[in-house]
């Protein structure tokens, strides 16, 4: 089986209730080939496959999204575009990513670029998101950083669970949450693997949103490599941006618990 049909079988075993089908999908190829985007970000679609990732996380014209730890905002772009201008995306930073991404938020939005797009600057503890607001929220390559700790230069120490709450609290019932990560090794301790390799175990990334409001629905393979050994860090030399990757949607469930 080739890697096109391979992919594709996998989208047919996750459910789906995407109803803006083609719709959808010619609003995410405009957003990819418009000319207004920074060329830089084109030369990262064909490592990121964000044609195939926002189809799977069901982004659509007319949505509210929440960017977590939106860093520079290449999803945040292409994502406002999508959503269009009866959309909006909340572009998050704390802190720390602030002042990490700073040139590339600046390129990024100069001119007023992404009407679209609010910012929000908050540390993870202290995020207040209006409730029942979102339609999908996205944590792409971040919830690693959830566990990562440096209080020297500004990173504090984050209540995951707390901000799961949070996020049950302001998305719709059956709204999306798209989660990538980079793969650390099955069994590690995701303290450990966040701080040396900026790495997490994907069965964290589970358990830590199934125990919760959300119920997993599936994933995609398209940003796996088998030739990754976990055992660098994921901005190391030859294996930046072609790291072990999983893709996971979740979803809000319609009945929460008393």
């Amino acid at each position: 089986m080739d890697c096109s049909h391979a992919i594709f079988a996998l989208l047919l075993l996750a459910p789906c209730e995407n109803g803006g089908g083609e719709i959808a999908d010619s609003a995410i190829a405009d957003s990819l080939a418009s000319p207004a985007r920074l060329e830089a970000d084109r030369e990262t679609d064909a490592l990121r496959r964000p044609d195939l990732v926002l189809e799977f996380f069901e982004i659509e014209p007319g949505m509210t999204v929440l960017d977590l730890f939106s860093g520079a905002g290449y999803y945040t772009e292409i994502v406002s575009r999508i959503v269009g201008e009866n959309g909006k995306v909340v572009a998050h930073n704390n802190e720390a990513y602030l002042a990490y991404a700073e040139d590339g938020i600046a390129e990024r939005y100069s001119g007023d670029r992404l009407a679209n797009v609010e910012h929000l600057t908050a540390e993870a503890n202290s995020l207040e998101l209006p409730d029942n607001t979102f339609d999908a929220a996205l944590a792409m390559l971040t919830w690693h950083d959830f566990y990562y700790l440096d209080l020297e230069n500004g990173w504090p120490d984050i209540d995951e669970k707390l901000v799961v709450r949070k996020l049950c609290s302001a998305l719709k019932p059956g709204a999306v949450l798209g989660v990538t990560d980079h793969v650390a090794t099955a069994g590690s301790e995701a303290e450990t693997s966040a701080q040396n390799l900026h790495r997490i175990d994907p069965q964290r990334i589970r358990k830590d949103f199934s125990d919760s409001c959300f119920e997993y629905e599936g994933e995609i393979n398209v940003l796996r490599n088998p030739d990754d050994d976990l055992s660098q860090p994921m901005f190391a030399e030859g294996i930046r941006g072609q790291t072990d990757r999983v893709v996971y949607r979740f979803r809000k469930k319609l009945e929460q618990p008393e």
